[in-house]
């Protein structure tokens, strides 16, 4: 299980890389790798606006529908359009394939997102539970 130790993660599973107001969302290896083959990607629109913890886009496995939750507060700038037409890229390349940007203007809001390290745990402890 690959987790990058530059990015930060929610305990839902998404990470977020942090460029300047920023932040790019995408799911986690971990997540992938449970959700199975992805099929499909509903992603929020450009100009959306998300409040913490708020769904903002699904992505669709042959076994399971799993919401995305917006990890910081603000305004959806891009979508990742290659998702539309190869949504496995999220299987293929997890930690390149962002579904979704957000533009935040709160930075105290990334606080709250775990280092790679507390991820590792919290899925240790997520496994052991079930």
């Amino acid at each position: 299980m690959e987790i990058p130790k530059d990015l930060k993660y929610a305990e839902t599973h998404e990470w977020v890389r942090v460029e300047g107001d920023v932040a790019y969302v995408g799911i986690t290896d971990y997540a992938q790798e449970q959700l199975g083959d992805i099929v499909y990607v509903e992603m929020p629109a450009a100009g959306d606006s998300y409040e913490k913890g708020e769904e903002a886009a699904t992505v669709e496995s042959v076994k399971a529908a799993s919401a995305i939750y917006a990890p910081v507060a603000g305004t959806v700038k891009e979508i990742n359009p290659e998702l539309e037409n190869t949504p496995e890229l999220i299987n293929q390349k997890p930690y390149q394939a962002f579904i979704f940007a957000i533009h935040f203007s709160d930075a105290a809001g990334l606080d709250d997102l775990l280092d790679a390290q507390s991820y590792r745990k919290h899925v240790e402890q997520e496994k052991e539970g079930h």
